[in-house]
């Protein structure tokens, strides 16, 4: 396998992807480099921690044939990482064709010995037609096929383009046909006017469409994604390489990046940012400085490998939701595009069952996070409670976990034999029905939320959602719930609703545990009292 994963969270993933000059560790950003004109040299872009670079296979053959053939293409640009070629599809969208075929551009990428090669493709583009999308992806393919039978090295990695650009159902249905090729890499094109127009909701809808037909063990390349605000998004949906030149292309227009976006430099006073430019500049030096041009393009650089290094740790740590989350506050188009990632189904197959780390729920969205909907799933859909008489529903306690709280422990003790009959739940809010048997179990204790996602409303509705699926799906004769002012009211106001009022136990919080554990032990020993004197009146 060329490819390996080592840690995932939601569909990111780090992985291991072998190629001739070393191990390329993902995500990556590739940064796209000129074959014979270079504004930061290769050499310098290597030693700032890029170990892979992307150059144009296209424009090496026009330039620099010759020289590139005798001498190969790390030669040719000064790099001994690994070297990854773009084929000439970015201008045959820019300028409609090339002169060159299929072919040719097969056979020159094998002599050049690059370590990963791109098809001829023709990429799609946004504001076009669907009659022209269809030939885009008809064109591809066929190119891809011709690509496929005119390989000679098995030591050269293959990217196979995905097009259709944003109508969904050609990009399903060339995903499907490049998979029969069985490419090593495969790439998602056309997106770079779609992230230029900050059309992160329709993105989300382009790779999620893709992942949906990709095997899980080839890594997906986002074509010309380089922005601090898109890196983190695709590779929570499952993107793993990326390529940009936007670090020249933007220092060439003054804009500055920042973990949060670019900005202007006529805009700023100071430099927010600690990297070796920064730290030695001001910003009339990156405005008016003789070489002010490549040091904006160093920073942005920076800026672009600071990004990619976040989110390989918060892979690692169990927090790319969070990190995302913090990142989709940037921009207001970013934040639709996060709130959609409630529905997107493959950010469960990566995230960890059980992590290390508490889960942090700040926000209403965060009820639907991978982990809070599985744990409230596996509830609903594994276990069953059907032999129980009494479900004795206990407020969330800070106490943690319930199992072992001084509150169910002196309950436990006050019911004494009852207790058999007597199923016992903790209410958390977004996370649901807790039984006390798993109260220890990750994250029903490993959790910590703000009380704007306790109160929320929409949380609420969740919860009492499979407050009531556990009901209906188990009858049990009676129903207890206790609660507190400390209970958020939105949550109390729904339950009412569904409960009989003689379900409810309302318990001061700042009662002594053992008077609120005899209180509630006396409420359930009535219910079960009552019940069985209803059995034998009526018997």
């Amino acid at each position: 396998m060329a490819f390996e994963v080592k840690a995932s969270d939601l569909a990111g993933r780090i992985g291991h992807l072998k190629t001739r000059h070393g191990v390329l560790e993902t995500p990556a950003l590739l940064p796209v480099i000129h074959p014979t004109r270079q504004n930061i040299p290769a050499k310098r872009i290597q030693e700032l921690g890029f170990t892979a670079i992307m150059t144009n296979a296209y424009l090496a053959r026009k330039y620099a044939k010759s020289e590139a053939e005798a001498t190969g293409i790390h030669n040719l640009i000064g790099y001994d990482g690994i070297v990854m070629t773009d084929s000439g599809g970015y201008q045959v969208l820019e300028y409609g064709d090339i002169e060159v075929s299929v072919k040719e551009i097969v056979r020159f990428q094998e002599a050049i010995g690059v370590d990963i090669a791109t098809v001829l493709d023709r990429p799609t583009g946004l504001n076009v037609t669907k009659d022209f999308a269809l030939r885009t992806v008809e064109a591809t393919v066929n190119a891809s096929k011709v690509t496929v039978k005119s390989r000679g090295r098995d030591d050269v990695l293959w990217i196979g383009p995905i097009q259709g650009g944003k109508h969904l159902d050609l990009l399903k249905r060339s995903a499907k046909q490049m998979i029969r090729l069985n490419f090593e890499v495969y790439a998602l094109g056309s997106p770079t006017e779609v992230m230029e127009t900050y059309d992160f909701s329709l993105l989300v809808q382009m790779i999620h469409t893709v992942k949906q037909v990709l095997p899980t063990s080839k890594p997906l390349h986002l074509f010309g994604a380089g922005h601090p605000l898109t890196i983190p998004l695709a590779v929570a949906l499952g993107c793993d390489l990326f390529d940009s030149a936007s670090y020249i292309l933007y220092a060439k227009q003054r804009r500055y990046m920042t973990p949060h976006g670019t900005e202007r430099l006529e805009d700023l006073s100071y430099l927010p940012c600690s990297c070796p430019v920064c730290c030695k500049k001001n910003p009339e030096d990156l405005k008016n400085g003789a070489d002010a041009e490549e040091q904006l393009a160093l920073h942005n650089l920076y800026v672009l490998r600071q990004e990619v290094q976040t989110v390989k740790q918060a892979i690692h740590d169990g927090r790319l939701w969070e990190h995302l989350g913090v990142k989709a506050h940037s921009h207001p188009k970013l934040w639709e595009a996060y709130r959609m990632l409630n529905n997107v189904d493959n950010l469960f197959d990566g995230t960890p069952a059980f992590k290390n780390r508490a889960l942090f729920l700040f926000t209403p969205e965060d009820a639907n996070r991978p982990e809070v909907t599985r744990s409230r799933n596996r509830i609903t859909e594994t276990l069953s409670f059907k032999n129980v008489e009494l479900f004795l529903i206990l407020p969330d306690q800070e106490e943690k976990p319930f199992l072992t709280s001084q509150i169910y422990s002196k309950l436990a003790n006050t019911l004494g034999r009852y207790l058999k009959r007597i199923q016992v739940f903790f209410l958390t809010p977004g996370l649901g029905l807790t039984p006390v048997e798993l109260s220890d179990v990750y994250p029903f204790s490993q959790h910590l939320s703000s009380s704007d996602f306790a109160e929320s409303r929409a949380v609420s509705k969740i919860t009492v959602e499979q407050f009531k699926q556990i009901i209906r799906q188990n009858k049990p004769r009676h129903t207890l719930l206790v609660i507190n002012e400390l209970t958020p009211k939105p949550l109390v106001t729904r339950l009412r609703r569904i409960l009989p009022k003689n379900s409810l136990l309302n318990v001061a919080s700042n009662l002594h545990v053992n008077e609120a554990a005899l209180m509630i032990a006396e409420a359930a020993k009535g219910k079960l009292e009552r019940s069985r004197y209803d059995e034998l009146r009526h018997t």
